[in-house]
């Protein structure tokens, strides 16, 4: 009789914390559908040394939640788009398969960056629907912040590279990142003397921090294999935290020789996007840390994976900068992932707060990013104070062929 009560008790007191939450029933499936999505310019943003937009998409549902994410140019969006409409949002995985699949030939790096996009903004609509931020849909929080080095450090106004480097590590940075001497594009690019000066650089550097591994150089894929074997060679005793994309990205394999030529710890993954990609340099453990980010990887989801695969083969991860945006997206991934080591880039030392996002989406004090706890990315848009590009509210008028097996799910056609 005691047990009949108590079993009823907690059914009725399991009933009424139910009540008080409506957004958990749209846990077992939303009944919602994407019905426009649109892109948007970054005002201000030109960067034309590097092939990445910093768009922003908004995807809609019927249901008047609205989704965020940051990436991709006007075309692959719309392509993309054009394959998520009449969707369910909550079938992130779903949609995302159909997207990286359904056009047949494998997508590129540029196709990526937009599906990461897309798909940031439907892990912003998941949460926003079951009131709940990201974090908690990726797990839960593994960590109460995530360390953070800077490129460059604007709140310095020291006049030596030297002194930067010292003021980043004081306001609370684990490490200050560097670039080879050179290369400005105006003058020819002298190889030999180069090294000479990026080496010399490099110790004035690590004197100026005290040593300790608070700073590192990205080689920029500037330099051949001899070159760059010649720094890391240099630098060994340094002990420099990484050294960053020691020759080009062309060829991934070669690090299976680079691997064994130097003991500096290799960072490499800035210019790669999903875990095909990258997987064999994790796997065949030829570099230390990995630098890919997103929308970059193809979402969320896809990071996710990626860190699985560095948990396994004990390589950390330094995610290159893309956007603001994109940063809070990767502190609800690396605050939900495993406790190996990682780092976020702040470009500047510092994150961005363009004026179309809301003032506190991003929580960062001394030198450190700290979980966002409102629902979804945590972060509002106001489009009145962005660029209108396109909206997309029908699907594609050349549909492919989806191929699925027996239990629905999808497969290369």
């Amino acid at each position: 009789m005691q047990r009949r009560n108590f079993l009823k008790s907690a059914a009725l007191g399991t009933a009424a914390i139910l009540s008080g939450l409506p957004s958990l029933k749209a846990q077992a499936a939303s009944k919602m559908k994407i019905t426009k999505i649109r892109y948007y310019a970054a005002p201000g943003y030109n960067k034309p040394l590097f092939n990445q937009a910093r768009g922003i998409v908004e995807i809609e549902t019927d249901g008047g939640i609205i989704g965020i994410g940051e990436g991709g140019s006007k075309d692959m969006i719309e392509q993309c788009a054009q394959m998520m409409i009449g969707e369910d949002p909550f079938r992130i995985e779903h949609i995302w398969q159909n997207v990286y699949r359904g056009m047949f030939y494998p997508p590129g790096r540029e196709k990526l960056h937009a599906l990461g996009a897309l798909e940031m903004a439907l892990w912003d609509i998941k949460g926003k629907a079951l009131n709940v931020p990201v974090y908690e849909l990726l797990g839960g929080a593994t960590r109460d912040y995530v360390e953070c080095y800077a490129t460059g450090f604007r709140a310095s106004k020291a006049k030596t590279e030297e002194e930067r480097a010292r003021d980043c590590i004081e306001a609370g940075l684990r490490a200050y990142r560097i670039g080879p001497t050179g290369g400005n594009g105006e003058e020819p690019f002298d190889f030999y003397d180069n090294v000479k000066k990026t080496i010399e650089f490099c110790k004035r550097i690590d004197a100026a921090v005290g040593g300790g591994g608070k700073w590192a150089i990205d080689l920029h894929t500037r330099f051949d294999m001899t070159d760059g074997l010649k720094i890391c060679t240099a630098l060994e005793p340094l002990e420099p935290y990484f050294v960053e994309d020691i020759v080009r990205s062309e060829n991934p394999g070669v690090y299976k020789t680079i691997r064994t030529m130097t003991k500096v710890p290799i960072a490499v993954g800035e210019q790669f996007g999903d875990r095909w990609d990258t997987n064999e340099l994790i796997e065949n453990r030829l570099i230390d840390y990995t630098r890919f980010t997103v929308p970059n990887t193809g979402g969320i989801g896809e990071f996710k994976k990626l860190a699985s695969m560095c948990e396994t083969h004990y390589v950390g991860m330094i995610p290159h900068f893309t956007g603001p945006l994109s940063t809070a997206a990767l502190v609800h991934i690396l605050g939900s992932s495993s406790p190996a080591r990682c780092l976020m880039e702040l470009g500047g030392g510092e994150p961005e707060r363009p004026p179309y996002f809301n003032e506190d989406f991003i929580n960062f004090k001394n030198g450190k990013l700290y979980l966002n706890a409102s629902p979804g990315l945590g972060v509002k848009f106001d489009p009145k104070k962005a660029t209108f590009v396109m909206e997309v509210k029908e699907k594609t008028r050349f549909p492919h062929p989806v191929l699925k097996s027996p239990d629905g799910a999808i497969h290369n056609w």
